[in-house]
């Protein structure tokens, strides 16, 4: 399996899943951290890879889905953006509402 098959095969094994720099207990750049906090507060679990311990990943994602920085969330499927979008999203509403969407399609 190339990287690019990798990526592919965790988006679509993970409802919710963000590529990050360190982890949810222990986030290695404020960004991340922020976005682990936003994403935490929706109350569902969620997958993660640590884009630093992942340099194949970390290479090769920006250039796959577009998106040059980290993190990266990606639910059901499609990119949802870094940072900036979440917190966005958080504040007025509608993370809460495509993680619950995204779930309540795959729990039927």
């Amino acid at each position: 399996m190339n990287i690019i098959q990798k990526i592919e095969k965790q988006i679509k094994d993970n409802i919710i899943i963000i590529y990050m720099k360190g982890t949810p207990q222990s986030p290695s750049c404020g960004f991340s951290a922020q976005a682990v906090q936003a994403l935490s507060s929706c109350g569902e679990k969620f997958a993660y890879v640590d884009v630093l311990e992942n340099i194949d990943i970390r290479n090769e994602l920006p250039k796959y889905a577009n998106w040059p920085t980290f993190p990266q969330l990606w639910v059901d499927g499609e990119l949802v953006g870094g940072c900036s979008i979440i917190l966005d999203m958080l504040e007025n509403g509608t993370l809460k509402k495509l993680i619950s969407d995204a779930i309540k399609k795959h729990t039927k």
